[in-house]
């Protein structure tokens, strides 16, 4: 019998529901065995001994009065164990989401969307039916056969002894086809996160797909990944269909067995009818938990099975300290940053920065530049926490940046990436990320500097417009100048800048240059720039190759110095080298 450690863990912390629970089915079993005793006396009473139905009145009412209990705790007990579930699922998946908000984007950059998101809904879904269905009744299968046992001994012993030695033959079935069942189990989930993950890149790069015509190839992908799908699932079924079978004829035996040997003796007279009926009415109730495990057990694997990538993504290691100082905003007003010999490697390969000394002074824009793949993002991310410095230190203020609060640091940090994340929701609502609480003016003021307001306004919806997934219902041009409202509106004394004019024609390219100008004043700006117009009027340049900073300096001071930046200027002109 399968019982995952992990998931009895999580239930530990319901102890009372999960008592209450199990507590429950067991006073409805002791009161099924009262149920079969009343019954037997009324039955006996009545047919063999001739009572009146006076004479019967008070066993009558008796039974009534325990079947209604019965049937009470019946539904405590389910009620119970439900609500058991739920509170644990709820629980897990606050769990999990805040350990995948703690690894960051780097974590998540790594992994594939659709199989975390499966993970965090479906996974955490199929642990209802191993809390409410087959955890309870894991317990009791074990308590409710041994208290009919008890029960049973004192009144037949030789039907004591076919009860002890036909009740094991059912776990011991059980067990052999589990063993099938789930591994079957652990690859059927296996397949349905692949599937999750390749479905979700297929409508993300559906464009593309188009683009390049390659429809009918990724139709026949897909039709390969659902077939396996129904045939793992298909397997599964039959391997639970099989169990369910093997289970009710064993029981059913075991019953018949039973029923002959009571009907034997009792046809002899060698036992009383009043015994001979009680134990025949248990002896069913005395194989249903049995049973009713075995049906549960492959709904219980399900749990198992998801848990396993739920507790995978759990035991990944928060590579980011998690600092409690929080920063002071008297002098957040003015920020200066700091790089002391800086070095970062992603799991433990080449180092991707190394060595990284330079200032970001209060009121100035520094510039990266280098090649794809030189550092310049890792820095970024550095100093926006995603990532950790393996050596050297980062000082924000006089403070070591891992000390800070990561939610309490990003409060004063504004970052524009190349492509800006828009949510499926109204553009109101994507601006209001920045500054939850904003106010409509202050909204529409951010929109203004920005030079969006105009557009969102001839819009039928205007700001409650809704975008589209990843603003899939706007230009580059304004999914840009959205999240430049979104900067305006939360205006963060450092801003972190990563190629915001990339992909954008020259008209386009000036206007925004010329709000990211108005919103960069007097602010700590860090840029990561490939194109000339964006670092000429940067106040100091890093030049970045293979992770290290080569040169240094002004635009013209690097001009002069006819060096690496003087190649990286022709190359990115289309000049010759």
């Amino acid at each position: 019998m399968h019982v995952d450690k992990r998931l009895i863990k999580l239930a530990h912390n319901y102890r009372l529901t999960a008592s209450i629970s199990i507590l429950s089915d067991l006073f409805a079993a002791f009161l099924t065995i009262a149920q079969a005793f009343y019954l037997s006396m009324i039955i006996d009473s009545v047919f063999l001994r001739s009572k009146s139905l006076n004479d019967v009145s008070n066993l009558i009412f008796i039974l009534i009065l325990v079947s209604v209990l019965k049937s009470l705790f019946i539904w405590l007990g389910q009620n119970s164990a439900n609500k058991l579930a739920v509170n644990i699922k709820s629980n897990l998946r606050q769990k999990l989401t805040r350990h995948i908000f703690k690894l960051g984007p780097s974590y998540t950059k790594g992994e594939k969307s659709g199989e975390i998101t499966n993970t965090v809904f479906n996974g955490i879904e199929k642990l209802e039916a191993y809390f409410s269905q087959f955890l309870p009744q894991l317990f009791l299968s074990a308590l409710i056969p041994l208290l009919i046992l008890i029960i049973v001994f004192p009144v037949d012993l030789l039907t004591g002894v076919v009860f002890l030695v036909t009740a094991p033959l059912i776990p011991v079935f059980m067990i052999l086809i589990g063993k099938i069942a789930e591994s079957m189990n652990r690859k059927q989930w296996k397949i349905l996160n692949l599937m999750s993950g390749y479905f979700l890149d297929v409508i993300q790069g559906l464009a593309t797909i188009k683009l390049f015509g390659r429809q009918r190839d990724i139709r026949k992908k897909i039709e390969l990944v659902s077939d396996s799908f129904r045939i793992s699932t298909m397997k599964v079924l039959r391997i639970a269909f099989l169990s369910a079978l093997v289970l009710e004829i064993l029981s059913t035996i075991s019953i018949a067995i039973v029923a002959v040997e009571i009907g034997l003796r009792l046809l002899h007279g060698n036992l009383e009818f009043r015994q001979a009926l009680f134990i025949l009415i248990l002896a069913p109730e005395f194989y249903l938990p049995l049973r009713q495990l075995g049906a549960r057990y492959h709904a219980g694997m399900e749990g198992v099975s998801a848990a396993e990538s739920i507790f995978k993504i759990l035991k990944e290691p928060v590579k980011i300290s998690s600092g409690k100082n929080t920063f002071n905003p008297g002098l957040a007003k003015n920020i200066k940053v700091e790089f002391q010999n800086v070095s970062f490697s992603y799991n433990n390969t080449k180092e991707a920065v190394k060595n990284l000394s330079f200032t970001l002074n209060p009121g100035t824009v520094t510039a990266l530049v280098g090649k794809s793949g030189s550092g310049k993002t890792t820095t970024a991310n550095l100093l926006l926490k995603f990532i950790e410095n393996s050596t050297g230190k980062i000082i924000v203020n006089g403070m070591d940046l891992k000390t800070l609060s990561r939610n309490d640091w990003l409060k004063f940090v504004t970052w524009i990436p190349q492509n800006p994340y828009l949510f499926h929701e109204s553009i109101k609502y994507n601006l209001q990320l920045a500054k939850p609480g904003a106010t409509e003016e202050e909204i529409i003021d951010a929109a203004r500097k920005a030079d969006i307001h105009n557009f969102i306004n001839s819009l039928a919806y205007g700001y409650e417009t809704i975008v589209g997934e990843r603003g899939a219902r706007l230009s580059g041009g304004q999914a840009q100048r959205i999240a430049l409202a979104r900067a305006f509106l939360k205006n963060s004394p450092l801003i972190i800048l990563d190629e915001p004019t990339a992909n954008l024609d020259p008209q386009t390219e000036l206007r925004l240059l010329r709000n990211i100008e108005m919103l960069t004043k007097n602010k700590t700006v860090l840029m990561i720039a490939h194109r000339l117009n964006t670092i000429k009027k940067a106040d100091s340049i890093l030049v970045y190759s293979n992770g290290e900073i080569v040169e240094s300096g002004n635009y013209n001071e690097l001009i002069e110095l006819n060096g690496y930046f003087t190649k990286l200027i022709k190359s990115y002109s289309g000049e010759d080298e």
